[in-house]
């Protein structure tokens, strides 16, 4: 299954927030316009909290929520076999919320998450070795939750950012200035000219406090 080649392949707690920070800031730079950003970042969502988000326009989305308790991610592939709307009456896939530890419950009430509206969950306590999942029967298909379709950033390769930017924002990206903020590099105007040359250090300072860019957590 998908998913669970997804627990395989997903980095741990502090990379996947310093990833998701990167990602929210090439985006940021890419397109000044927030709503017409693919992934975000909130350093400031809560007390201890931080909140990473896609949305790609099309209906498809996941949100990450990140706090001293670990990792919970949900998504929603409006495609998906398992995609609530396929059930009369409407219903979340069996298994796939089901054994969400108690520590990570507050997020499955967070309106702002549409918990109603999802496909997959992955989840991963400070304590875990590994990502893990629910006790789920999958229908059959290739990738039936959409996690593959919708987590494949999370390779860690700069190209599979510059690919998918590339293609999505219509303009030449170079893999160097990708690197360098994947490392969580220093802004300089020259880097963030590079990636768009209609954007300036000083139009990005509200962004750079709010992903928390400065701050950003270890490569491990």
């Amino acid at each position: 299954m998908a998913t669970e080649n997804r627990l395989k392949t997903l980095p741990g707690i502090d990379r996947l927030k310093s990833l998701c920070q990167s990602l929210a800031m090439l985006d940021a730079i890419m397109s000044p316009d927030w709503e017409y950003r693919y992934y975000s970042f909130d350093s400031k969502w809560g007390l201890n909290e931080m909140m990473a988000s896609m949305r790609n326009g099309q209906g498809d989305d996941f949100f990450i929520l990140f706090n001293n308790n670990g990792a919970i991610i949900k998504g929603f592939d409006h495609e998906s076999p398992m995609s609530p709307y396929a059930n009369k009456p409407r219903r979340v896939w069996p298994g796939v919320l089901d054994e969400v530890p108690d520590v990570f419950r507050g997020f499955l009430d967070e309106p702002a998450f549409a918990v109603e509206d999802t496909t997959f969950c992955l989840w991963r306590r400070t304590e875990d070795p590994r990502w893990r999942i629910g006790n789920i029967a999958y229908p059959e298909g290739a990738d039936p939750d959409g996690s593959d379709h919708l987590l494949f950033i999370f390779d860690g390769k700069p190209e599979t950012y510059r690919n998918f930017a590339e293609e999505y924002y219509e303009s030449s990206i170079p893999l160097s200035a990708v690197e360098y903020i994947y490392k969580h590099q220093p802004l300089t105007d020259e880097i963030i000219a590079s990636l768009n040359s209609d954007v300036s250090f000083a139009d990005l300072k509200a962004d750079i406090e709010n992903i928390g860019y400065s701050r950003a957590a270890s490569s491990r």
